[in-house]
């Protein structure tokens, strides 16, 4: 699922992060354990769709998103598993929500993208930042912005790949130094790396049949879902 998040249905991290936080006690353990494998999907994305990718993006939203992660790293150790849990599950589902509604509400729907103010940029920067260094579960937000973007599935997916890679390898100092990262852990990574491999070449299969409207719902549908699974 990592695999084909990542090239093709981007809403499906969300889902492979849900079932990591149930199969180890801790979910910041599994925050650590997933990390690299994110990072191997990231390579593979950014190679397959690096043309498509609009920068004019990224630079919009990165720096905030640094402060975001920092701001992360200075918490973790403050928050329960629980409540991250719950914070984060419903911060996706009112996003979502509010992504709904702007598509099928009438008089909601803008066909050229929404103007989002550099207020609201940052602060989605810096959310997405802060909840991917406590649970990598950034996805969904990032996934909601681009879609309200009204970016063309090729160009979302190609911006995505290279925002989450370079997202993904900033944060790897701060989990290692919180312990998150070992060489244990790391091990684990490299024995599901051609798992996540695989996936992402499905994915990219998957991505090429699939039309905008479709998977801009599949993207938006999926992180509700998850969501629901974060807050439960």
């Amino acid at each position: 699922m990592v695999g084909v998040s990542k090239a093709g249905i981007t809403g499906l991290s969300i889902l492979s992060i849900a079932l990591f936080t149930q199969v180890f006690p801790s979910s910041k353990q599994a925050s650590g354990l997933i990390l690299p494998l994110l990072i191997f999907g990231d390579c593979v994305a950014v190679f397959a769709y690096r043309k498509h990718t609009q920068w004019r993006f990224l630079w919009r939203l990165f720096p905030w998103t640094a402060l975001g992660v920092f701001l992360g790293y200075l918490t973790m150790g403050r928050i329960s598993d629980h409540t991250a849990k719950i914070m984060i599950g419903a911060i996706i589902l009112l996003l979502a929500g509010m992504s709904f509604a702007r598509r099928y509400l009438p008089g909601q729907r803008n066909d050229t993208g929404l103007k989002i103010h550099w207020i609201i940029a940052a602060l989605i920067g810096a959310l997405a930042g802060f909840i991917t260094l406590i649970a990598n579960a950034a996805g969904p937000l990032m996934a909601i912005y681009f879609v309200a973007m009204r970016l063309p599935k090729m160009e979302y997916v190609g911006t995505a790949a290279v925002f989450f890679m370079l997202l993904n390898l900033f944060k790897v100092p701060f989990m290692v130094d919180l312990g998150l990262i070992t060489t244990r852990s790391f091990g684990l990574n490299l024995a599901l790396a051609p798992a996540v491999v695989i996936g992402a070449f499905g994915g990219r299969w998957l991505l090429m049949r699939v039309n905008q409207d479709l998977f801009e719902k599949l993207v938006l549908a999926l992180s509700a879902i998850g969501g629901i699974l974060l807050f439960l």
